[in-house]
């Protein structure tokens, strides 16, 4: 499973960017997409997360400034960002967990998998 991550960038305080994420590759089924977060010398946390059936999970530091969404044809997730603030400022990445095919004769299995990670930058 690969993912592709794309969006971000330097924005001022108050303002707007849109992750997008995409995930490719032999896989069965996915049972979550999400986006998390890390600034150096801390943990990487958990921005949003959106299930298979559309529940939706925000950490409470952006809930109803940043929102989530899928489209499951196209296997992708988009963040979008709004009024932004200097604390935002991390390397945002996307996950993806789901099932994948095995090959030949192997059974399937589950899988977690994490895109390259893409800069936001707000400034005050």
């Amino acid at each position: 499973v690969q993912l592709q991550a794309s969006g971000g960038g330097l924005v001022q305080a108050g303002g707007s960017l849109r992750l997008s994420c995409a995930a490719s590759g032999s896989f069965h089924s996915i049972s979550s997409m999400g986006w998390y977060r890390q600034v150096p010398g801390k943990e990487r946390e958990l921005v949003a997360r959106i299930n298979r059936v559309g529940d939706t999970d925000y950490a409470a530091s952006v809930k109803d400034r940043f929102t989530i969404a899928k489209d499951s044809a196209k296997n992708t997730v988009n963040l979008h960002m709004n009024s932004l603030k200097p604390e935002d400022t991390a390397a945002y990445y996307c996950n993806v967990v789901g099932f994948e095919h095995g090959k030949g004769w192997s059974p399937g299995r589950n899988f977690n998998a994490w895109g390259q990670g893409t800069q936001v930058t707000v400034s005050s």
